[in-house]
């Protein structure tokens, strides 16, 4: 099995009634001998359940699909209920990574509300693209849900654009985000979730673009993060823009080896070249942080680096317990607002009302 195979179990929650139309892939022309590229098939199959009026399947049955590139756009659904039935099946990427070298994602669900998704192996035979990076050569970004830690710009699960969705009990490893949460999401709720190696999961990055939908209504619960880069973050570029982060829970977590656990970054520029320095124009509000605990493998567990134009505000920390090498941890909080209650360790971050 190649380092890039993915595996995981994710479901996107919606509420399926009970009168249900079924679509096999294998009758939109399919073959599961993982040598036909199968993505014309899959995107059919799609298409027909779009178009139903009531909740809708797609049938994947077992055996190996060769998918070149798909993208699932559901802006013109008139079903709110799909469910794609995996379980067994394998998705495969070309093992030619040039065949996809000017995609930017193998397979994107876009504009999507109310989708499920049970099961399945999606592969993305990468061993030849990682030798590729590995040997310096300019090669393609590649995608994948499961890759090793030094496998660059490889988010596991990218949301934006996309309201109702849920993320549940996976696993991911990645060189980036284990999930990263982008403009126009709402209502997002991710639980379950084993994250390691990677970037933690992330709201952001946001604010490049003057014009842009904000993120809000996000719970993320349940997580275990293991010898990540970050834990909790969200990160914005200091420039000026109309999003905002609003409504946000982190709650139940537990940190395992973690670099930066619970991170606001808004002066984020991660190459340090050409950043803008000009306040972020994002405004963050009412994100609560609550029962995180573990091990942080820095001093500093808890740095809210807030915007100097747009201080965070309604920020909560609520039993809080990260330890550093078996001592107390430390918190930087600079332009933030908020409350503190409970047990807490580090004890230093004070915010005001």
């Amino acid at each position: 099995m190649s380092p890039l195979a993915i595996f995981f179990l994710f479901l996107i929650h919606s509420s399926l009634a009970a009168n249900t139309n079924i679509y096999n892939v294998q009758n939109y022309g399919a073959k599961s001998d993982g040598k036909t590229d199968s993505s014309k098939a899959f995107l059919s199959a799609w298409a027909a359940a779009c178009a139903s009026n009531t909740p809708a399947t797609i049938n994947v049955p077992s055996g190996k699909y060769l998918i070149h590139n798909a993208n699932f756009n559901g802006q013109t659904c008139k079903s709110k209920a799909i469910t794609i039935h995996i379980i067994d099946g394998t998705l495969l990427a070309p093992s030619d990574y040039n065949v996809n070298s000017d995609d930017e994602n193998w397979i994107k669900f876009e504009k999507v509300n109310g989708i499920s998704i049970y099961g399945g192996t999606f592969d993305g035979q990468g061993a030849a693209l990682w030798a590729c990076k590995n040997s310096n050569k300019n090669c393609p970004d590649g995608t994948t849900v499961l890759a090793q830690g030094n496998s660059p710009n490889t988010d596991g699960i990218h949301v934006k654009l996309s309201s109702g969705v849920g993320i549940m009990k996976s696993q991911i490893g990645t060189g980036d985000d284990c999930i990263s949460i982008g403009p126009g999401t709402s209502n997002l709720w991710i639980e379950g979730i084993a994250c390691g190696p990677g970037h933690g999961i992330s709201i952001g990055s946001l604010g490049w673009k003057q014009q842009e939908l904000g993120v809000q209504n996000v719970t993320v619960k349940t997580v275990t993060f293991s010898g990540t880069t970050n834990g909790v973050r969200v990160k914005t570029w200091a420039r000026p823009s109309s999003g905002f982060v609003r409504n946000i829970l982190f709650q139940h977590i537990v940190m395992v080896n973690v670099k930066n656990p619970i991170l606001i970054d808004q002066n984020y520029c991660p190459n340090h070249e050409s950043c803008p320095h000009q306040g972020s124009g994002i405004k963050i509000s009412d994100v609560t942080y609550q029962d995180i605990r573990g091990t942080s493998a820095t001093k500093i567990a808890v740095k809210l680096d807030c915007s100097i134009t747009n201080p965070c505000s309604g920020i909560a920390l609520e039993d809080l317990n990260l330890s550093y090498q078996n001592q107390q941890t430390e918190a930087s909080c600079v332009n933030a607002r908020g409350r503190v209650s409970g047990l807490q360790k580090p004890n230093n971050c004070l915010l005001k009302n």
